[in-house]
């Protein structure tokens, strides 16, 4: 049992569980009916997404720096209490499911689920 940090919109892995979406905004174009069978994602959990001011930050960052200060912002808002709760949620459903979490971005390095992936485990999840 596992999270795995995937990107939405791609094929799902063998084993990926619950594909949980955690974006600011559903995909565009796309019926909510079609939303899992089109690889998206199972449920919606915008909360752990960054806010709309800070993902246009992580989109602008062109540098270590500005990323870094992106992953520093972006921290700070998972620190609120609503947050924490849905992080230490998935971090013990790791140890019973197989789940996973996501986003659009093509490159997960300048992607904030490479900020969450180290928050979940920083929570205790079980990470693969």
């Amino acid at each position: 049992m596992a999270i795995r940090v995937v990107r939405l919109g791609t094929p799902r892995s063998a084993g990926e569980g619950l594909r949980i979406g955690t974006v600011r905004r559903p995909p565009r174009g796309v019926p909510k009916s079609e939303h899992a069978s089109r690889d998206f994602y199972d449920v919606w959990l915008p909360e752990l997404a960054p806010s709309e001011k800070l993902v246009k930050e992580a989109q602008a960052a062109k540098d270590e720096r500005a990323w870094a200060a992106f992953e520093r912002r972006y921290r700070a808002e998972m620190k609120r209490p609503e947050a924490e709760r849905l992080l230490a949620l998935l971090a013990a459903l790791s140890r019973q499911a197989d789940l996973s979490v996501g986003c659009y971005c093509a490159d997960e390095k300048r992607c904030h689920r490479s900020v969450l992936k180290k928050l979940l485990a920083e929570h205790g999840a079980s990470m693969s």
